[in-house]
């Protein structure tokens, strides 16, 4: 649904940029003292396990299969999860790991008789082209009810199509973060950045000291994506953001030069980045986050940008989150700082009872509040208690996410056609690797760009 976050004002790209500025500020607050005590999830009817805020159907005999792009530790977490909804029912859960794109996987899988009952999907376009094709199952009135009482207008909307709601947004992304190495910054003498000038100013300080500034995951091309699409949220706006968003305006607009240009401040610059652009295009995200924080005082850069789930690369070092591991709001390249989001959606494909109780279960606060405690999770659940988030700095975005209610711009590749937006090798993901091999060529990026938007766009795929 690429018109879904259209119809947010411009205070959108300030309300909870002003609200995360300031949570994050308190990355050192003990966890004791977060316990949102209008926000502890313990509301609702008696359920079918104690404490449990939803009623669930027996289902025993019955079998589920979910697929998602997830793998390591979110996949283990999620996993976690879907045990637990097998603890509540007797019905039998199987994860199918899916590739990306996974409209083209499921479409494999649907061609040859064996379409998953629930898929989680990635982009708002996805789920448009499931329904497109005819895949999606609408959800149930108990689904319906879910999230009715645990999701703002806005979640609820961009998991609609032609007004009838299809998806449930499980999980959520802050998409404008930057992560670094306390250690770093401190041996640096280096601030949290506030502008995109700062943000110069602290990577020449790193640099200074010794450290390579940037770790960029090159190798995937939607990281790219992420940082263009905060960048050009803040310089050119949100009314500009919607607008390229659903190709009302071409990429080849002055808008998107700018953008360009900017990024170019610093991809341009090999000594800013981990390896130069060659090694920046092999590392993939995982790597990037742990070489920021392994290597003692001298790991293989000092920042790493992207989303809140960043902490679950970073538990797989030694690193602790809120100490070695700080973060802050992707500063301003413009007159106010972006806020980005990402999420995905549990959509039903094969139409039964436990298809629908599942999805009915990832509504509710039990199933997000079992994987919040977990950490590397963010939920737009606003019924999930914060006290479940397993620190200071989660707790504190996890916060700003819900008191912003409908205030957020949606990750722009992930409104588009995935065939533009979210294809590894193709589209937007390729053409900004590209850029990232030579950042000088932005009027060639520009037009690789409209051209394959406008080819992806026209064919609605």
């Amino acid at each position: 649904m690429r018109g879904s976050s259209s119809i947010r004002t411009h205070r959108t790209a300030t309300t909870l940029a002003v609200l995360l500025a300031g949570a994050l500020v308190l990355t050192a607050c003990s966890s004791s003292d977060n316990h949102d005590k209008e926000n502890d999830g313990t509301k609702g009817g008696a359920g079918s396990a104690p404490g449990s805020t939803v009623t669930l159907p027996r289902l025993n005999g019955a079998h589920l299969e979910v697929a998602a792009v997830w793998t390591g530790p979110e996949q283990a977490n999620f996993k976690k999860v879907l045990a637990e909804f097998e603890k509540r029912t007797g019905a039998s859960v199987t994860f199918v790991p899916a590739q990306d794109p996974i409209i083209n996987f499921l479409g494999s899988k649907i061609a040859g008789g064996q379409p998953p009952d629930v898929a989680m999907l990635p982009q708002p376009g996805a789920i448009k082209q499931a329904v497109q094709h005819n895949w999606a199952k609408p959800l149930g009135p108990d689904a319906l009810k879910e999230l009715q009482k645990n999701y703002s207008q806005g979640w609820q909307d961009i998991g609609k199509v032609g007004g009838k709601q299809y998806g449930v947004y499980y999980k959520a992304a802050n998409k404008s973060l930057v992560w670094y190495n306390a250690k770093v910054f401190e041996n640096a003498n280096a601030k949290e950045p506030k502008t995109w000038k700062d943000l110069l100013a602290t990577a020449q300080a790193v640099y200074d000291s010794g450290v390579t500034p940037f770790s960029v995951a090159g190798a995937d091309g939607w990281t790219l994506t992420d940082w263009f699409e905060n960048v050009y949220l803040s310089q050119a706006g949100p009314q500009k953001y919607d607008q390229l968003a659903q190709h009302r305006i071409k990429w080849t607009d002055p808008s998107v030069k700018q953008a360009l240009t900017t990024l170019a401040q610093i991809w341009g610059k090999k000594e800013y980045l981990a390896g130069g652009q060659s090694g920046a295009l092999q590392t993939e995200f995982p790597a990037s986050v742990t070489q920021t924080f392994t290597g003692g005082d001298q790991p293989k850069s000092a920042m790493v940008y992207e989303a809140d789930f960043v902490q679950v690369n970073i538990g797989e070092t030694k690193a602790k989150v809120g100490t070695d591991a700080k973060v802050f709001p992707f500063p301003a390249v413009g007159s106010t700082a972006p806020v980005v989001t990402g999420g995905d959606a549990a959509v039903v494909l094969k139409d039964s009872k436990a298809a629908q109780a599942l999805v009915t279960f990832l509504a509710s606060p039990d199933a997000a509040t079992i994987q919040a405690k977990l950490g590397g999770y963010l939920s737009p659940n606003r019924n999930v208690p914060v006290s479940a988030y397993p620190n200071a700095v989660q707790q504190k975005i996890a916060k700003a996410l819900i008191a912003s209610g409908d205030d957020f711009r949606f990750d722009m590749s992930d409104q588009a056609p995935q065939a533009f937006g979210g294809t590894p090798g193709k589209g937007e993901w390729q053409d900004l690797e590209d850029f990232l091999k030579n950042p000088t060529d932005v009027a060639g990026t520009q037009a690789r760009l409209e051209k394959d938007a406008a080819a992806a766009y026209g064919s609605g795929s």
